[in-house]
């Protein structure tokens, strides 16, 4: 056995076991990448005089992670000194790559890629009890941590680690919109919302660069946080100050405390100027210019930070409302931004309408060549602050904001063949299995079809030489043929009409695109996949039970649907592959814990086409148990809020068959929840029922979820805009005038907080 530290090509190695992007499952990627790391070394005779055995039994296996490895290192039938040798090639690589990314601003392998190798590392340590000290897993100056109120001081040096801090105010993600109907849709929404058909809305050119947040008291900077997760960024304060356009001091009247956030970008000039340097240097060139940005942001050194040429452009400004006299809208919050000295891309634009919307957009989608930046879009508000507040936050995303995103990057590459998949639905999706090119900064080896209709309608033929985009999805797509280099002898592609995996004759149904394997429970990979839907973290959230292991047990007879997880017991799978005692009692005990998952989940892990966790958690709400969903009509399924007869079909079938309907009676007798358990809350009541109420503004002694919810717990509705049907409004600080004058013309009562608690508190 030995390391292949002679090897040049080592760490572009990682190359040959990289997981494509549109692998769903991190498990399968924690095994493959595992496996790989075999294959990184050679057994070439006894390197030990010795060999050290796992005593498995042994090994604290306290996660579906460390699980999977350990069903690696049995298959392998691994050594302690083989795992020793591994790990040690993992510490040496991975410091290699953050030597990369963090100093030499380089990025070789994906951070997809980084991560997966980072927790095979960090498992095998804990597994086999080895602490280095200077591993990667330990040292904080290459993992920032999120050390939230330790440390008094605003930050450490960039030299040392970059500490993470919390964002004051979140930094949200945008919704994607792709046409002119998307914006349209999203207009109205808000139009219905603030109860207003006239809103001014503010255009921004959505630059391609790494996002940051800054914050300013009494005129000067005092810190820069990177994005992160939205909630906590880190701290590249001194890296910032090496930004020009970044002012250090502001000029003008400001408040004495606020952030402004923006994006980090490299002009196009710059970044060439830097691939010609590292050219003639005989260094690798950089990707792209937003990785090359976002990679100067974490070096370690300012002064090597200071030598790219950066750029901030701002895009917004935020403050507490309270204390903001400075501006009413956006647009003047821009205006404002560009007088206290910050640089303020002119580009941005005040509309009046969706219409003006999309010529701007039309405009710069010609036009965004000629820019000195990289754009992907366009960035479109709602301009007036108090219709923000109003309009609020979903859980990812602002609804006063929308993002439309510019057509995506192409390439075309050979169609080297098309391989079919199963779904757990018994949908066929077909795969194009392309001769890998580089799309977007990854390499893409395979792109989805979709379905016959795609194939048929685009015609495409294998060897063909075809387009692939990647756009605002995780999957690249075929869009198209390059017709100009077909050869003559390629023909056209029949799709199959068997399935791949069991070979029933496959069905399309009337109105649907997918082809569909009818053999629902005699199928695999369905069995498997409903199976590892039923145990998944959103559904019955089985510890100790993996997809491999789902797979194991069905190979072995053990499971055919997911009742029979209920009956296994110890001495029955501990003859399986890889299957210790330890894992063999976790994963019982993780299936009997499984009874206590509550109703709405359960429903959605029994796999009903159509029946996602939101439409589980509308059919639960409503209909409080499995016996009164099981007996619905069609039309009072359809009757239920956003049930369509799509979904209300697809229910119906589902309990009308006798399979399912013994699945369902063996669950129940295993204690399994198929009901709604009422959480008593001893101060509700009823005085509000058969009443709607819509909450508008800013309150003092509730937040706008306490005040709904109060509304709710005694009897009341909730609306989210205001009709005919509303029965009160409830009206803070802030209010919305169109609201308030619709209101008004409607002859709404109009509640404030206090008339609301007076109300709250009468008898009834």
């Amino acid at each position: 056995m030995f390391f292949r530290e002679n090897n040049p090509n080592f760490i572009a190695s990682f190359d040959f076991y990289k997981i494509e992007l549109i692998s769903f499952c991190i498990m399968e990627d924690l095994k493959k990448y595992f496996l790989g790391q075999f294959d990184l070394y050679q057994i070439d005779g006894n390197l030990f005089s010795e060999e050290r055995q796992i005593n498995f039994d042994k090994l604290k296996i306290d996660s579906r992670e460390k699980e999977v490895l350990v069903s690696v290192l049995k298959e392998k039938n691994a050594t302690l000194d083989e795992v020793k040798i591994i790990t040690k090639g993992l510490r040496e690589s991975l410091k290699e790559h953050n030597l990369n990314y963090y100093e030499r601003g380089v990025t070789k392998i994906p951070d997809y890629d980084y991560d997966v190798l980072y927790k095979i590392l960090k498992n095998l340590e804990e597994l086999i009890n080895e602490t280095v000290p200077t591993s990667i897993t330990q040292r904080i100056g290459f993992n920032p941590l999120k050390d939230k109120g330790k440390s008094k001081k605003k930050y450490e040096t960039s030299t040392k680690y970059f500490q993470t801090f919390d964002h004051l105010f979140k930094m949200y993600s945008l919704d994607n919109s792709y046409s002119k109907e998307d914006i349209d849709d999203w207009e109205l929404k808000n139009q219905k919302n603030l109860g207003l058909t006239n809103i001014e809305f503010v255009c921004e050119l959505k630059y391609d660069g790494a996002s940051i947040s800054l914050q300013y008291v009494n005129g000067e900077l005092f810190q820069a946080l990177t994005r992160g997760d939205g909630n906590s960024g880190e701290d590249v304060t001194e890296n910032i100050k090496t930004i020009n356009s970044i002012p250090k001091k502001l000029i003008g009247d400001f408040p004495s405390s606020f952030f402004v956030r923006g994006e980090i970008v490299l002009p196009l000039s710059g970044f060439a100027k830097i691939n010609q340097e590292r050219l003639e240097a005989g260094e690798q060139v950089y990707m792209n210019p937003r990785n090359t940005a976002s990679g100067t942001l974490k070096l370690k050194n300012p002064l090597e930070a200071a030598k790219r040429p950066l750029e901030f452009l701002i895009y917004s400004v935020i403050m507490d409302r309270s204390i903001n006299v400075y501006f009413d809208n956006h647009f003047e919050s821009l205006e404002k931004a560009k007088k206290w000295g910050f640089n303020v891309p002119y580009q941005s634009k005040l509309c009046k309408s969706s219409n003006e919307v999309m010529e701007f957009i039309n405009y710069w989608n010609t036009e965004r060549h000629d820019l000195p930046y990289e754009t992907d879009g366009v960035v479109v508000k709602v301009n007036n602050l108090h219709f923000q507040d109003e309009l609020g936050f979903t859980a990812k995303s602002p609804r006063w904001a929308i993002a439309y995103k510019f057509k995506a990057e192409q390439v075309s590459t050979k169609l080297n063949s098309i391989s079919y998949q199963v779904g757990r639905t018994g949908a066929i999706t077909p795969v194009a299995n392309l001769k890998p090119v580089q799309l977007a900064g990854t390499t893409v080896k395979r792109a989805s079809l979709h379905n016959a209709d795609q194939i048929e309608k685009l015609d495409i033929r294998v060897g063909d030489e075809v387009f692939v985009e990647k756009g605002g999805e995780i999957i690249p797509k075929i869009i198209g043929v390059d017709f100009s280099k077909r050869s003559l002898d390629l023909l056209p592609t029949k799709y199959i009409t068997h399935c791949p995996e069991c070979h029933t004759e496959l069905v399309r149904n009337a109105g649907e695109a997918n082809h569909y394997c009818p053999n629902f429970y005699g199928c695999p990979p369905q069995i498997i996949g409903r199976i590892q839907h039923y145990i998944s973290r959103k559904a019955m959230d089985i510890e100790g039970l993996g997809g491999e292991t789902v797979a194991l047990l069905f190979k072995n007879g053990l499971v055919h649907n997911y009742a029979d997880l209920y009956e296994l017991k110890v001495e029955d799978i501990l003859h399986l592959e890889r299957m210790a005692k330890k894992s063999a009692e976790n994963l019982v005990n993780g299936v009997q814990k499984s009874i206590e998952i509550p109703f709405e989940s359960v429903l959605f892990a029994l796999g009903i086409r159509f029946v996602g966790e939101t439409v589980a958690k509308k059919l639960a709400k409503h209909y409080k148990n499995i016996t009164a969903l099981s007996q619905a009509s069609l039309m009072e399924l359809i009757l239920v809020d956003e049930i369509g007869e799509r979904i209300a079909r697809s229910v119906i079938e589902f309990f009308e068959n006798e399979e399912n309907q013994k699945i369902i009676e063996r669950l129940k007798s295993y204690g399994v929840q198929f009901e709604i358990v009422e959480k008593i809350n001893p101060n509700a009541t009823e005085k509000f029922i058969g009443k709607t109420f819509v909450v508008s503004g800013v309150f003092a002694q509730f937040s706008r979820d306490e005040l709904k919810k109060t509304i709710e717990d005694n009897g009341g509705k909730v609306g989210s805009s205001i009709s005919a049907k509303t029965d009160f409004v409830v009206a803070g600080d802030n209010m919305g005038p169109a609201k308030l004058e619709k209101a008004n013309k409607l002859n709404i009562p109009i509640l404030s907080e206090e008339d609301f608690i007076t109300k709250l508190n009468e008898s009834e």
